[in-house]
């Protein structure tokens, strides 16, 4: 079963992307972390 399921998902700041064409799905239960520049 699924708690989060994300398809697709695209995020920009006027010209600069910040997510483009992210899937991912994260299971219930399980420990999830995403890392990246800040």
């Amino acid at each position: 079963m699924h708690l989060l399921e994300l398809q697709n998902l695209k995020k920009q700041f006027a010209t600069q992307k910040a997510v483009d064409d992210i899937s991912f799905s994260i299971e219930k239960g399980s420990i999830f972390g995403m890392l990246g520049p800040n």
